[in-house]
């Protein structure tokens, strides 16, 4: 009897457990976003249309492409540092943020349709293995490098790998063919490109971008400073696009006592977040001018920004770009990336630098080109400050939000040495082929200068090399037989910087560079008061 009785409840009690299941799940999917009770996907149009094209259109069509088009549309309507980065393009851009890629380690140019080594990273793979600067590769493994065809894309492609792979190579030196086996390694993409003591106790250190190593290569240069004496510091950030916010945390760190702000960020759906000074820094004191441009933004307008907020440091040069915005990198299912705007970034006083943009991209950028129309770079009264937001720092100086980082000391763009002339040298690159052909002709004469200071103070650019120079740039039909004495004194100092490049790279090419620099030649005079 009891038998039966079960038999006959069984079922039901199987449905009821069924059911009662069923709805807990579905009211825990409740939960998730956008979901609910028998919830059904629905397709939006933008996929529908992609389908539609794919499979009626006319013509064949790459889709992945149209997506992408379709991708950066949407970000278009938002603000224009949330971009899309398409999966070719995501190594290099990982890579530079790192501070680091995989390869060879040496730097070339093409001449004549041919891949020359220009200069090679001391210490590197290409050095332990031999190669020179003046080496022509003619051929990576298999593929031929010499030729009108000849690609540097392609180039850095082959000579790219993993860290350990080896690449063989075949090249000339002279008129001799060589073979040689490189295996790669890890190639440093330098955030430091100079270090370097002026006169009177005063450094300097140049920072082109934020990356990984950023912190840790301006701590080598700031404790190698202090062993050569330093009392005061020029840091320079002018071009220096930004990169990792906590980078630049952690140098407003060394430079800034106590615990005091350095900057803050929030957003729609982002909590408020501080970031304060959490040690006892390497140089809180002692005069520090930090030099800015056009150029200069995002992490490097937090690290002025706070510096200018608190007078720790006086700010020479024009205003800065005015990016105030944070973006987060999210990686996509096919090897992609959207870098998407999730906060502002606000100074210690509460100021936003960042610029409008509700007119769109292109304007939101020409807004930059402008400022050389519209007599900003050449006028501290052309500068466009946001008069509505004014604040005082604690030593009552009046600061600006709304449009980058106005310097407390304007020095404008020099442009007296540039005309036509000098623009078709740079574009067609004559002052560095030059300069590299230069070095390899005296190179025993060269290799007397030790350091850059000693190549400022004694290498001469003599007429007859001038002459030599005008010839060549004759050559590529650029005429310099009229130019002013000041725009041959500019030439001039550009070709010296070129030759220290070939010398010291970049730390030789600053150095020189600084020679003639106004803004410097104004930081070392303020510095020094």
């Amino acid at each position: 009897m009891n038998n039966k009785k079960v038999q006959v409840w069984l079922p039901l009690l199987f449905s009821i457990t069924m059911i009662v299941g069923m709805y807990l799940g579905f009211k825990m999917r409740d939960n998730m976003p956008g979901k609910s009770f028998f919830y059904l996907e629905k397709r939006r149009p933008i996929q529908e249309i992609m389908d539609l094209i794919q499979n009626k259109y006319v013509d064949e069509v790459k889709a992945d492409a149209l997506a992408d088009t379709a991708i950066q549309a949407i970000l278009n309507k938002l603000d224009p540092h949330s971009v899309f980065i398409p999966a070719e393009q995501l190594q290099g851009v990982n890579e530079d943020l790192a501070g680091k890629f995989y390869g060879v380690g040496i730097e070339f140019n093409i001449f004549n349709d041919t891949i020359n080594v220009i200069n090679v990273i001391k210490d590197g793979p290409s050095f332990k293995a031999g190669v020179l600067t003046g080496d022509k590769f003619i051929a990576v493994e298999d593929s031929a490098v010499a030729g009108k065809k000849i690609d540097a894309d392609k180039i850095r492609k082959l000579l790219r790998g993993d860290r350990g792979t080896k690449v063989n190579i075949v090249f000339l030196r002279g008129t001799e063919q060589r073979k040689v086996t490189i295996e790669r390694g890890a190639i440093p993409l330098n955030s430091l490109d100079a270090s370097y003591m002026m006169d009177n106790g005063v450094g300097y250190i140049k920072l082109n971008k934020f990356s990984q190593q950023t912190y840790r290569e301006f701590m080598d240069a700031l404790m190698a400073l202090k062993k050569q004496g330093l009392q005061k510091l020029i840091l320079d950030l002018r071009g220096n696009g930004g990169g990792i916010l906590d980078e630049a945390v952690e140098i407003a760190d060394e430079l800034l006592p106590g615990d005091k702000l350095i900057t803050y960020t929030e957003g729609k759906h982002v909590a408020k977040k501080e970031y304060r000074c959490r040690r006892e820094g390497q140089f809180e004191k002692g005069g520090l001018v930090v030099l800015a441009d056009e150029g200069t933004a995002s992490a490097s307008e937090i690290l002025i920004g706070a510096l200018q907020d608190w007078d720790r440091a006086t700010i020479i040069g024009r205003r800065s770009f005015g990016k105030g915005l944070v973006q987060e990198q999210f990686d996509l299912s096919d090897n992609s990336a959207l870098r998407l705007t999730i906060a502002r970034y606000y100074t210690p006083l509460g100021r936003s630098i960042q610029r409008p943009y509700a007119n769109g991209e292109k304007a939101y950028y020409d807004e930059i080109s402008n400022r050389f129309h519209d007599g900003e770079t050449q006028s501290a009264d052309s500068v466009k400050n946001d008069t509505s937001k004014i604040y005082k720092t604690p030593g009552g100086k009046k600061v600006y939000g709304g449009g980058g980082i106005t310097p407390d000391y304007f020095v404008a763009l020099d442009t007296s040495g540039f005309s036509i002339s000098t623009a078709k040298l740079y574009a067609k690159g004559v002052i560095g082929n030059f300069a590299y052909k230069f070095y390899l002709q005296n190179l025993p004469q060269l290799k007397i200068y030790k350091t850059p200071s000693d190549f400022v103070k004694t290498f001469s650019f003599t007429e007859n090399n001038w002459k030599e120079f005008v010839t060549i740039a004759a050559k590529d039909s650029i005429t310099l037989s009229n130019i002013s004495a000041k725009e041959k004194a500019d030439i001039t100092n550009r070709i010296n910087s070129s030759i220290a490049r070939q010398l010291w790279r970049t730390e030789g090419m600053v150095q020189v560079l600084n020679t003639e620099d106004n803004t410097v030649k104004k930081a070392v005079e303020l510095i020094q008061k």
